[in-house]
């Protein structure tokens, strides 16, 4: 992600459990016509804001047609409700390791109408599942040993016909995350740039008749 996810007394966004104090704000979101008011709190990716490099994924991802969709590390869900609005028929898994993160995407899908979010831990995806779509803005700021691990778990679930969009700052590592991800077997490719941000896209590696 775009920012090292700390206020001043704010806690780590990558917390499972933020021990920070609650308060309270909404964010608006504008999706295919609609103005969504997304709830946030402290302790949690983003709060207060729409995170630009997130924006910036909204903006240049191509939108997906259904299936079984993924938004890994969902924060207040942004990003999962702009794929549950986008595909109204398509399942949408929203993860996080943070308590509060799941529980606010969890509100904001309610009060959006959107019954077709899935709000989980990691561990609460059913392991049988292949993803049609990730999008994703990664935690970069967790490092590249923890990051790296975090998304290969994803992407090897890609279905066949799958891929995965991510955004990541361009200073944090945008270009070599996709050198790593081209010696693991994905055709990662930087499509777009923007304000100083990377959209990466990577296909499923079973496309190619990979493990």
């Amino acid at each position: 992600m775009s920012h090292d996810g700390t206020r001043p007394g704010g806690g780590h966004y990558f917390s499972p459990v933020p021990h920070v104090v609650s308060d309270p704000r909404a964010v608006a979101l504008d999706v295919d016509g609609r103005r969504l008011r997304l709830a946030t709190d402290r302790g949690v990716f983003a709060y207060g804001r729409l995170d630009p490099g997130t924006r910036v994924l909204l903006d240049l991802a191509p939108p997906p047609t259904g299936g079984t969709l993924l938004d890994v590390g969902c924060g207040f869900g942004p990003i999962a409700l702009t794929l549950a609005t986008l595909a109204p028929g398509a399942t949408v898994y929203a993860v996080d390791v943070n308590e509060r993160a799941r529980d606010l995407t969890a509100e904001n899908a309610a009060a959006a109408g959107l019954g077709n979010v899935v709000v989980t831990t990691p561990d609460g995806v059913p392991p049988e599942l292949a993803f049609d779509t990730i999008w994703s803005n990664p935690p970069v700021r967790v490092g590249a040993d923890v990051l790296r691990p975090l998304l290969a778990r994803w992407f090897d679930r890609l279905a066949p016909a799958g891929e995965a969009w991510l955004v990541v700052q361009r200073n944090l590592g945008a270009d070599a995350l996709v050198r790593w991800l081209a010696g693991q077997g994905y055709a990662a490719v930087r499509v777009r740039s923007r304000k100083g941000f990377g959209v990466i896209r990577v296909p499923s590696r079973k496309a190619r008749g990979s493990a």
